[in-house]
């Protein structure tokens, strides 16, 4: 009996050992992970970090070569990491003429947005009441060419071109954030005539809250006292673009005094795209009934458009697509090979649900 407790107790005694050691692994594998995230995290960041220098520098090589005023300006480590998202006017292949169905909007940036921004000197007359607005905003559905005027404007006024995304903002070190809002305003400052681009501007200039974040806030107060600040000389422009409108703070709306709602096309607008989407496309001149893709396309977007007429092309080649390669290897044709063959009214219907043919229209 007495040995049956002897062992009992040495039960005891070797589970708090077993115990102590399970703590003790799970402690060593704890710490182990921790340290090698705190040792790798730190390496990473120098990799992408000297990645981004590399690029921005040959991006500010770049620019210098085409903009020697430029030369003679200095650029903080900030400025230079945002260049990452510059676009020089050269680059932009978009312009107002390649928008279709929107020439009441256009004519109305190039007066009141595009010469003051360009050319302030032709507003002497009346210098104190008539500058390029602080913010221009686009909204309405998607697709619908809101980032294709952005585009436009800066390639027809010559301006450069600073796209921010969130994440081009946000830095998980405390502080750096503010540094690069403040970055974004010196550098377009001191590329002006520069277009601040801000996409989904939604997800950044939010309805503020006493539930935000303290980053969160102080990002946005940041964000309009650069904004007043540096815009007084009307060379600096924001732009945004947003599919809700509604959830952009009350205060940034102030800012963006001209604002442009870009809705889904109407018939003549719907005409006008597809005229310039087929402009190089080679179309049936005997099965080719424009009228019918106008009416049965109500309700389709610039971009959906597009990609109708991408889909027509891909029906127009199937057949000598088929005729010619095998497994996506061109092969020879003993009897010829097929033609491609012009677009025709039936290529766009079959991907166009309930469509009306054509015979059908009066």
């Amino acid at each position: 009996m007495n040995r049956f407790k002897i062992d009992l107790g040495k039960v005891k005694i070797d589970l708090k050992l077993l115990g102590d050691l399970f703590f003790l692994t799970g402690a060593g594998l704890s710490m182990y992970y921790l340290i090698t995230h705190i040792l790798n995290d730190p390496l990473n960041d120098t990799i992408k970090s000297k990645e981004s220098k590399k690029k921005s520098q040959g991006i500010l090589k770049k620019l210098q070569d085409s903009n020697p005023d430029l030369k003679n300006i200095v650029f903080t480590e900030y400025e230079k990491s945002l260049l990452n998202s510059l676009i020089v006017p050269d680059d932009l292949k978009v312009t107002f003429d390649d928008i279709g169905g929107l020439n009441d909007i256009i004519d109305e940036l190039r007066e009141a947005v595009i010469l003051p921004l360009t050319v302030p000197d032709l507003f002497q007359a009346h210098s104190s009441l008539i500058q390029s607005p602080k913010g221009v905003l686009f909204h309405g559905p998607p697709g619908c060419g809101k980032t294709m005027l952005a585009k436009a404007i800066a390639k027809e006024s010559g301006a450069f071109f600073l796209s921010i995304r969130m994440s081009t903002i946000m830095d998980k070190w405390y502080g750096e954030s503010n540094k690069i809002v403040d970055a974004i305003f010196s550098l377009a400052n001191k590329l002006q005539p520069c277009i601040i681009f801000i996409d989904e501007i939604d997800s950044f200039l939010r309805d503020r809250s006493s539930t935000d974040h303290e980053v969160s806030a102080m990002l946005k107060a940041e964000f309009m006292t650069l904004w007043d600040g540096l815009l007084s000389n009307g060379r600096i422009l924001v732009m945004g673009a947003t599919n809700r409108q509604n959830d952009i703070d009350s205060a940034f709306m102030r800012r963006m005094p001209k604002q442009f709602a870009i809705g889904r096309p109407n018939a003549a607008q719907r005409r006008s795209i597809l005229t310039k989407i087929l402009k190089d496309s080679q179309v049936d001149s005997m099965d080719f009934d424009l009228e019918s893709l106008v009416l049965n396309t109500k309700g389709y977007s610039g971009s959906d458009l597009k990609e109708l007429c991408r889909e027509a092309a891909l029906n127009s080649m199937r057949e000598f697509i088929r005729s010619n390669y095998k497994n996506g290897k061109k092969v020879s044709v003993e009897n010829g090979s097929a033609k491609v063959k012009p677009l025709r009214t039936n290529d766009f219907l079959k991907n166009i649900p309930n469509a009306i043919p054509s015979s059908s229209i009066d």
